[in-house]
């Protein structure tokens, strides 16, 4: 190491700083490369189901999705001015409802929005089964003026582009490998019928992504439907396929669509279907959060859901406080079990510790199921206390199918995530603080409340948290033992996600359940302070 011009110099002839600053990064980056794998895995495992969890909570554009026209129109549509939308809704209803047929996703959404108002899932299942015929009317008109109506080539013809014509007959020609060409309109037909155009695309693009041909399949009879109307307004417009000029001039019958979604069932004649089906028509939504607190968006903006659906509150205030007694429950039956292995002879104490481990090595479920054995009105508890004379044969207690089930099953479940916490720092402190307590003057109750007690408290953070995080998000033990008055929010979580498959719900209540959790956490770490917390050592 040398001096230059008032530098110190390293060994290779660079500036001390600069060659420090660079073995620095070459630390950061050594370090960087070691952790990256686990970076990598929390980040797959963790932090990306969190962020799809959160996605789910407010996503909401299935219905956009599926209904596009419908939901255009529904967003100009005043419900307070009117009970129903005009027959130009009633046509888009028509037309995306063909093409989510084909496509088997009327009943995806149907489902959604059962979620929000019971009875729609039905409504769109017998809707999907007719909606195939709705335009039959103008389509036998048409093609009883024309047989040329009748001719798929006529209308790819007449709504596409000559490029995209003579494109589908190139991949024809050429074995009809792959898909079918993406459908390309004729501009001049998408100025003059814009709605036959689209609905055309559509079928020319399903066709198309099904693997066939649409020069070759019978267009939908919506597409005659939406022709017959349009004819009557159009001006001007080239005939490269079809007769539309002698279409024009004769009155073609197409039916009346509402009376026809009508005979299929007549909720589509209810306001709250389509007030319904507008409000939750955007791409995100805040239902699912509102209706995780007991709340529901309607058209008049945000309502208390019936009282007597209102469970979600309830839900969320139980598992608290449960988790809350089972916590306590754990901390009064684990210190003493603790106090007791760190002060024995070392043989003894691991022999002991073998029976605080023991649960562990027996399946959950099957811990879970001899408590139901044991807590039931005719289980061996109650037989016990009954043969010992503390009660009545006909006056037994009630141990199961409540919450007091799922507070003594789930505290022998958890009591040992409290009882190594414990005893890893009771281990720690030194017994001859005690004794000099004592040879002070102190009693044994003093020496253990103001000297060993306050030693231990960490270990009881430690155990506190590791148990209240666990108990929050138990469904097993709940689902078996609490029956309707011990059951938790995760119980509900688990039933939307595997049951009623309502995943944007379940996601909404773990997001609120995870915001609950982690401002418990900041409560504790304010008030008793995360540095506190040690697992021994």
């Amino acid at each position: 190491m040398t001096a230059s011009k008032g530098q110190v110099l390293a060994a290779d002839g660079r500036p001390l700083k600069a060659s420090l600053n660079s073995a620095l990064r070459r630390q950061k980056v050594r370090a960087l490369l070691l952790i990256a794998p686990l970076l990598l895995f929390i980040m797959i495992t963790f932090i990306a189901p969190i962020g799809q969890m959160l996605m789910r909570s407010v996503e909401n554009g299935l219905v956009s999705e599926t209904l596009p026209r419908t939901t255009n129109l529904l967003a100009t549509w005043d419900s307070s001015e009117t009970d129903l939308p005009d027959d130009a809704t009633f046509l888009a209803l028509a037309q995306d409802m063909m093409l989510a047929v084909e496509e088997k996703n009327h009943t995806r959404l149907g489902s959604r929005l059962n979620y929000e108002m019971t009875g729609v899932s039905s409504l769109f299942r017998k809707s999907g089964r007719a909606v195939d015929e709705f335009g039959e009317i103008a389509q036998e008109a048409l093609i009883e003026l024309n047989e040329t109506f009748e001719d798929p080539v006529a209308w790819s013809a007449q709504f596409g582009a000559p490029d995209w014509v003579s494109s589908v007959n190139t991949w024809v020609e050429g074995g009809e490998n792959g898909l079918a060409p993406e459908f390309q309109g004729n501009p001049e037909m998408l100025a003059a019928f814009p709605l036959t155009t689209g609905v055309y695309a559509d079928f020319a693009n399903f066709v198309a992504s099904d693997g066939d041909n649409p020069l070759e399949e019978d267009v939908w009879p919506i597409i005659y439907h939406t022709l017959a109307v349009e004819l009557a307004d159009a001006d001007e417009f080239v005939e490269t396929g079809l007769p539309l000029a002698a279409a024009q001039g004769t009155d073609i019958p197409t039916g009346d669509l509402r009376a026809l979604f009508a005979d299929v069932d007549e909720d589509w004649l209810n306001p709250e279907v389509w007030r319904t089906t507008q409000t939750y028509s955007t791409a995100y939504t805040a239902g699912y959060f509102l209706t995780s607190i007991d709340r529901q968006l309607t058209p008049d903006g945000i309502e208390a859901t019936p009282e007597d659906e209102r469970i979600y509150i309830t839900l969320f205030v139980r598992t608290l406080v449960m988790s809350m007694v089972i916590t306590l429950s754990c901390i009064m039956l684990g210190y003493p079990v603790a106090w007791l292995l760190a002060n024995l002879p070392m043989r003894t104490a691991n022999v002991l510790m073998i029976l605080v481990l023991l649960p562990f090595w027996t399946s959950l479920l099957v811990r879970t199921s001899a408590w139901k054995a044991l807590l039931q009105n005719q289980g061996v508890i109650n037989d016990l206390m009954v043969w010992v004379g503390l009660y009545a044969d006909d006056n037994r207690l009630a141990l199961i199918n409540n919450a007091t089930g799922t507070i003594i099953a789930m505290t022998h479940i958890l009591l040992p995530f409290m009882i190594l916490p414990l005893y890893s720092v009771m281990k720690t402190i030194s017994p001859t603080y005690v004794r000099a307590a004592k040879s002070l003057g102190a009693t044994d109750w003093t020496s253990f409340w103001r000297v060993y007690f306050p030693q231990s408290v960490p270990g009881i953070g430690a155990g506190s948290i590791l148990v209240f995080i666990l108990s929050i998000g138990y469904y097993i033990t709940p689902e078996i033992v609490g029956g309707t008055k011990g059951v938790f929010i995760s119980n509900r979580i688990a039933f939307h996600i595997s049951n009623s498959l309502n995943w944007g719900l379940a996601a909404a209540l773990g997001t609120i359940l995870l915001a609950l959790v982690l401002i418990f956490y900041w409560l504790y770490d304010r008030i008793v302070g995360i540095d506190n917390v040690k697992l021994g050592g």
